[in-house]
C-alpha cells in the first residue's frame, strides 16, 4: 500500500513540476498567447467570424500547444525563435526569405540550430490553406491554433536573438519578465481591437517584418532593462509571491512598472502586431483556400493530441519554472 502512495504521490509530484516548467516555457507566456488568439477572432470576416466564435475556446486553450510539444519533439523548439544575431551584424536583412535559399547557403542543420520561427510560419500558414481547400474542420482549427502561436513568438524581441534570457549580459530572467511578467500586470490597460483582418499578398515576407520590427526594439528591451537596475537595489528589484504551492522570486511591481513605463508601450505594441498578423494571416488562408463556406463546418470539432513528455529533449535555461533565476 504505502508503495503504491508513494508513485502516485511521485507521479502527483511530476504532473506539478510539468505545469510548471510548461508555463515557464512558452513564448508570450501561457496568458498572452491565449488573449492573442481570443482577440484575433474578432477581426474576422463575417464569412468567418461564425465559424471561428464557435470554437474560439478551443483556439484560445490549444494556442499553448506548440510549447507543450517542445518537451515531446526535438523538432519544435527551433520552430519558436531565431538568433538571427549569430549570423553576423544586419543579418536580418540579409538571411534568405525562403527555405530552399536559405538551405542552399547554410544547411538544414545550422539553420535548425539557430531557429527557424519565419520559415515555419510559411509552413503552417501553407497547412492552414490546404485545410481550407479539404473543408477539414479539424485540421483548420489545429493549424489555426499554432499559426497563432508561431506568430506572437515571432513578434517577441527576445525570441530574435541569442541573448534569448539575458544570460550574456547579466540580465538572467529577463526573458520572462518581458513576455509573461508585464502582461499579467498591465494587460487590462492593453486595446487589442487592431480593425478588420487584411489579405496578406506575401507571407513569407510578412513573416521576416514581423522578425525585423521585432528584432530593432532588441535593444531598448535589454537596455532599459539594464539601466533601472542600476536604479534599483535588489530588494526593490525583486519581491516574492505563491504560485500554487511553491513561493517564487518575481520581478517586483514598481520595477515592472518602472520598465513597462520606459518601453512606453512597446510590449502592449507587439502584442496588438501579433493579434493582427494572426487575423490577416487567418483570413489569407481562407482565400487562398478556396473560400469555403464554413457554415457547413458548424459542428463540434475533435481535436485530440496526446503529448508524452521525452525525458531527453533539452530546452533554452529561460524554460524554467520561475520568472526570475537565482
Amino acid at each position: 500500500m504505502q508503495r503504491i502512495s508513494r508513485f502516485f504521490i511521485r507521479r502527483a509530484a511530476f504532473a506539478v513540476g510539468l505545469l510548471l516548467l510548461l508555463i515557464g516555457a512558452s513564448g508570450w507566456g501561457f496568458f498572452a498567447h491565449q488573449k492573442i488568439n481570443r482577440h484575433a477572432v474578432f477581426s474576422l470576416p463575417p464569412e468567418m467570424i461564425g465559424f471561428y466564435k464557435q470554437h474560439i475556446q478551443y483556439l484560445t486553450e490549444k494556442a499553448v500547444n506548440p510549447d507543450k510539444r517542445r518537451y515531446v519533439n526535438k523538432l519544435e523548439a527551433p520552430r519558436h525563435y531565431i538568433d538571427v544575431d549569430v549570423y553576423g551584424d544586419s543579418a536580418v536583412y540579409r538571411l534568405p526569405r525562403y527555405w530552399k535559399d536559405a538551405v542552399a547557403m547554410y544547411g538544414e542543420d545550422s539553420l535548425h540550430a539557430f531557429g527557424v520561427v519565419p520559415w515555419h510560419i510559411s509552413m503552417v500558414k501553407y497547412q492552414l490553406t490546404q485545410a481550407f481547400l479539404q473543408r477539414n474542420s479539424d485540421k483548420i482549427l489545429r493549424y489555426s491554433a499554432d499559426l497563432g502561436h508561431y506568430i506572437g513568438d515571432a513578434n517577441v524581441p527576445l525570441h530574435t536573438t541569442e541573448n534569448y534570457n539575458g544570460q550574456l549580459t547579466g540580465q538572467v530572467g529577463i526573458h520572462g519578465f518581458w513576455e509573461s511578467r508585464l502582461p499579467e500586470l498591465f494587460f487590462d490597460d492593453y486595446d487589442l481591437w487592431i480593425g478588420k483582418a487584411s489579405y496578406i499578398r506575401n507571407c513569407q515576407e510578412a513573416a521576416w517584418d514581423a522578425v525585423t520590427q521585432a528584432h530593432e526594439a532588441l535593444d531598448s528591451v535589454l537596455r532599459f532593462e539594464r539601466e533601472l537596475t542600476q536604479e534599483f537595489s535588489s530588494d526593490k528589484k525583486y519581491s516574492f509571491e505563491e504560485r500554487g504551492v511553491s513561493t517564487v522570486r518575481v520581478y517586483s511591481y514598481e520595477f515592472s512598472k518602472a520598465y513597462h513605463d520606459r518601453l512606453n508601450g512597446m510590449v502592449e505594441r507587439q502584442l496588438r502586431r501579433a493579434t493582427k498578423m494572426v487575423a490577416d494571416f487567418w483570413y489569407t488562408a481562407w482565400i487562398d483556400g478556396g473560400q469555403p463556406d464554413l457554415e457547413y463546418l458548424l459542428i463540434p470539432a475533435k481535436v485530440p493530441e496526446k503529448l508524452m513528455v521525452d525525458e531527453a529533449v533539452k530546452l533554452r535555461r529561460h524554460e524554467s519554472g520561475t520568472l526570475v533565476e537565482q
